[in-house]
């Protein structure tokens, strides 16, 4: 799910960095200066955009794609609890059975 989030928030972020250059061509003679003096300031500015932006994405498909799970599982659990289950209890190695 990580991963889809990651996926998703680079699309969105390449997006956006390839409207705002179309907008700002202007800006091109300036380019020197503004990586110079506001360079870190940008970046910076790109890090918290991608961190809120990658949450959101997280959050959404948390939400969306993860629904009703605990209903979905809950057999499994019911059976963990009641000891009648498919799955083979692990022994430690120095347990005596």
């Amino acid at each position: 799910m990580i991963a889809n989030a990651l996926i998703v928030t680079i699309a969105i972020l390449l997006a956006i960095g390839f409207y705002v250059m179309g907008q700002l061509r202007f800006l091109i003679p300036y380019r020197h200066i503004l990586i110079h003096h506001y360079g870190s300031v940008i970046l910076a500015w790109l890090a918290v955009v991608f961190v809120n932006v990658f949450a959101a994405i997280y959050v959404i498909q948390r939400k969306f794609l993860l629904k009703d799970t605990g209903r979905k599982l809950s057999h499994v659990d019911k059976q963990a609890l009641v000891g009648d289950s498919s799955i083979a209890a692990t022994h430690s190695p120095g347990e005596v059975r």
